[in-house]
């Protein structure tokens, strides 16, 4: 009777083994990698808040009508994993490329995690993904524009946000609109890092590309205490635009900077990044009335579609504050990732790889002013694109492409300290 009773556990042992995810598990666990302390941890929390606020939306019942179309945003869970919830399972790379590789060892060896996301800094994502191609684990990068991130051969890794060169390429698009300046002659500002330095070389490229001359060509260290002689080469340059690509730290440092040399060129053009940071927009603000930024987000685009309001509605009523161009990227992540998971019906890296290649989602299934998220044959999203915007007011509102425009008296330039 014994023998009997323990052969029939030692059965449904052997049959759990091999059950399905969805049906020996609940719970589904993701990696998240992203500056929370450091230079950047005020950037690094708003992409967690937004994150969280994806996984609510798949876990939980939502009523708003808006969301309809958006895969899983019906809060029942992952359905072809047996309603199965989402958990991510955080990591802090406090902006260092080497820690963020550390977690990526251990969300995968220790959480076990079926995927990896982040880690905003390019510099990060470059090392994180390392491990996860090495490991044979998903790693879906929502917010890193570095273009050779996408560009390395890798097998599992996948970005649903542009890269750098399609957002420079969208400046000098814009540029050629500008008609109350010149626009001809560029210098370029950036950290030497990942994300600066492929900045530059996209800025090099299109430049070229669309007749326009670099004058000056300005390197520095991120977080520097000091910027004073880079806002010296910038002035001696005299060029007619100046792009950025600082994080929020070093982008209120160069403000600082500049405003106390009383130098301001004439048409000031952020890489997204610190620009956009809720931070930098409630400090500096008010002083840089008229600055440029590329984006993939505005809240005065939340009209083209019903998503966008409702999903910029119910951040604000979680947060107090609205979604930006580099949470809103993240949230969107997630829900990508969450959707590629539930195709797969698994937690086999393999299927869920297979599940990411196949993802072809269109405008009106992402929460984003894109055509949609289709991965090509490098991981790249295909079908993203971006915006510029001005900052008026107490925040920034779209200016390029024309079709998102709410104010037909933007862009007022040249721009000028307040």
């Amino acid at each position: 009777m014994k023998k009997n009773i323990l052969a029939g556990v030692l059965a449904s042992l052997a049959m759990a083994a091999t059950l399905p995810a969805h049906a020996a598990d609940k719970v589904i666990r993701i990696g998240a990698i992203y500056p929370l302390t450091g230079s950047s941890a005020s950037t690094g929390q708003e992409l967690k808040e937004a994150i969280d606020l994806a996984v609510d939306l798949v876990n939980n019942p939502h009523a708003d009508a808006g969301l309809a179309g958006i895969p899983l945003a019906q809060g029942k869970g992952l359905p072809n994993l047996g309603g199965a919830k989402l958990q991510v399972v955080y990591e802090d790379s406090q902006g260092k490329p080497e820690v963020g590789l550390a977690d990526a060892q251990r969300l995968i060896d220790q959480e076990h995690v079926v995927a990896l996301t982040g880690a905003y800094q390019s510099g990060v994502t470059k090392t994180a993904s390392r491990i996860a191609e090495q490991r044979g684990i998903p790693y879906l990068n929502a917010e890193s524009s570095s273009p050779d991130l996408t560009e390395r051969g890798y097998k599992w890794f996948f970005r649903t946000t542009p890269n750098d060169e399609t957002f420079i390429e969208n400046m000098m698009q814009f540029l050629d609109t500008v008609k109350t300046v010149p626009t001809t002659k560029i210098a370029v500002v950036y950290e030497n890092t990942d994300f600066g330095v492929n900045t530059y070389k996209a800025v090099e490229k299109f430049a070229k590309k669309y007749h326009r001359q670099i004058v000056a060509n300005i390197a520095y260290s991120a977080n520097s205490p000091s910027v004073t002689a880079e806002v010296q080469k910038l002035s001696d340059a005299k060029p007619d635009v100046a792009i950025f690509a600082s994080y929020v730290s070093d982008a209120m440092l160069f403000v600082r900077t500049m405003r106390e040399a009383k130098y301001a060129p004439p048409v000031l053009l952020a890489n997204d990044a610190g620009f956009i940071d809720t931070r930098f927009i409630q400090e500096m603000g008010p002083q840089v009335q008229g600055v440029l930024t590329r984006d993939v987000w505005a809240t005065d685009v939340t009209g083209a579609k019903p998503a966008l309001k409702a999903i910029n509605d119910l951040f604000k009523a979680k947060y107090g504050k609205e979604l930006n161009g580099n949470n809103a990227r993240s949230l969107e992540g997630i829900l990508v990732l969450a959707d590629a998971i539930n195709r797969a019906g698994s937690t086999d890296p393999q299927a869920i790889r297979k599940a990411l290649i196949a993802t072809n989602l269109n405008a009106n299934q992402v929460v984003m002013p894109w055509a949609g998220v289709k991965f090509d044959a490098n991981g790249q999203n295909s079908e993203g694109s971006g915006l510029i915007l001005q900052m008026d007011g107490p925040g920034y509102k779209t200016v390029w492409p024309t079709s998102y425009r709410s104010d037909a008296a933007l862009p007022k330039l040249p721009f000028a300290w307040k």
